[in-house]
């Protein structure tokens, strides 16, 4: 589990917690923002309004999504280089077809296709073409998932004004007792206090935490094409890795320094 996200959401509601506690009410104040009917006008309307917008499948696609924001992606982008690099110097030592038998010992379905559509012979350009298909499939998928996240975070606060509004139609329907006036007023405020905590405690970062976690793997299958080409193609392992760490960070190619390890 990524413990940075958990620890982010808990300390989000936290702070609201006891900020509460903390006002004139304490601690009793915190029964003021609960209310059932502000919460079904405001969760319930932006999560309908987004299923309106797409498919059954997308929807539940985009409600599971949540649990990838909460998990440490095994993306590694050094490592990726490391084995790229194995797979080169197998390459020049035993030729093309050698890779055959190294991709059994690969876990990435991503990298063993383009691995083996080199070893098939396949012109450089089409494997790029192949690769590079499907790596904007993938993330076309993945953008599904984070505008999802978006969609319900440009809603919530929508729906809270609605439920603000109903809640002052009703609050002045009902003047004729001006002691009620403050305790709807509240009431009515509460929705647009839901619709602005469901947006930016929750629905905002996942969207942003997706991305990341996107861009991420988008740059390490991109490592990969640039490298299964450059492994066709016949050069040298030395020339392959620098070229691959262009992809890091200058912090991630320091940590790699120790290691270069280029061909023969």
């Amino acid at each position: 589990m990524d413990i940075a996200t958990l620890i982010g959401v808990v300390l989000c509601i936290a702070f609201v917690v006891i900020s509460i506690c903390l006002g004139q009410d304490g601690p009793a104040g915190i029964q003021y923002f609960y209310d059932a009917q502000s919460i079904m006008i405001t969760i319930g309307g932006a999560f309908a309004s987004v299923l309106t917008g797409c498919t059954i499948k997308e929807y539940v696609n985009g409600l599971k999504s949540i649990g990838i924001a909460f998990k440490i992606p095994s993306l590694d982008s050094p490592g990726i280089i490391k084995k790229i690099m194995e797979l080169s110097n197998v390459a020049r030592k035993e030729r093309l077809l050698s890779l055959e038998e190294a991709a059994g010992d690969i876990d990435d379905a991503f990298l063993k296709k383009g691995i083996m559509l080199v070893v098939d012979g396949t012109d450089p350009e089409l494997v790029r073409g192949i690769m590079e298909t499907e790596m904007v499939s993938i993330d076309d998928r993945h953008k599904k998932n984070i505008g999802f996240w978006d969609n319900v975070a440009g809603m919530g606060p929508a729906w809270g004004m609605i439920g603000t509004l109903v809640g002052l139609i009703m609050m002045l329907y009902h003047m004729e007792d001006a002691s009620t006036i403050g305790p709807a007023m509240a009431v009515a405020l509460v929705t647009t206090f839901y619709g602005s905590l469901l947006a930016n405690w929750i629905c905002t970062p996942i969207a942003t935490k997706l991305k990341a976690i996107n861009n991420a793997e988008m740059q390490v299958k991109e490592i990969m094409i640039e490298g299964l080409l450059s492994i066709q193609a016949g050069e040298n392992p030395r020339v392959i890795e620098e070229k691959l760490k262009s992809f890091l960070s200058p912090i991630e190619r320091s940590l790699m320094g120790g290691d270069n390890e280029g061909g023969e």
